[in-house]
């Protein structure tokens, strides 16, 4: 009995804190700037299927070309990761719901990833959502102050106004209550 609750309570914490390198995040450590020296740049991401999309920092966070006038979640993830494979059910439902007036934008956070498998994970997860792909993504995870775990999901406004943010699996329900606050 104590080594199923033991490995119970180790799974809950990896599942709820996400995924993350220690030898990584030392790394990351090193180089990032504090918030108040940040330099936050025009970033064009590239989905996979070859379609651009322009972040572009705000005052209090980014608009993205093409979801003007939206509400925007942007979900920095893995596909080898847990806890991001576990909320793609969830966040299929709440694009689904909000698609009127919500996009979600998945920045993959992997290097050597083609299209091509990607293509084939959306396919395979059935994904309704944009998923990005290249090395801008982590410039954008850069200019966004930083990306230690995953998932991390940024929640912005209709007008690119930052809102909240979400580390490690989040309930659908918690997302969907902010996505109501700010539509």
């Amino acid at each position: 009995m104590k080594f199923w609750l033991t490995l119970f309570v180790s799974c809950s914490i990896l599942f709820f804190q996400g995924c993350s390198s220690d030898k990584k995040r030392k790394d990351e450590d090193k180089n990032m700037s504090s918030p108040q020296t940040l330099k936050r740049e025009k970033i064009t991401l590239q989905d996979v299927y070859g379609k651009s999309i322009q972040a572009n920092p705000t005052e209090k966070g980014f608009t993205f070309s093409g979801f003007e006038n939206k509400v925007v979640l942007v979900n920095f993830f893995t596909t080898w990761c847990p806890p991001c494979k576990a909320e793609i059910p969830h966040l299929i439902n709440l694009q689904e719901k909000y698609k009127e007036h919500f996009v979600i934008i998945s920045v993959l956070l992997e290097e050597n990833k083609s299209n091509e498998e990607i293509q084939s994970f959306i396919k395979f997860n059935a994904i309704n959502y944009i998923i990005t792909n290249g090395p801008e993504n982590f410039e954008f995870a850069k200019n966004v102050g930083g990306v230690k775990n995953i998932p991390f999901m940024f929640l912005y406004d209709r007008n690119g106004n930052y809102s909240t943010h979400y580390v490690g699996a989040i309930p659908e329900e918690m997302i969907d209550a902010d996505i109501k606050k700010v539509l």
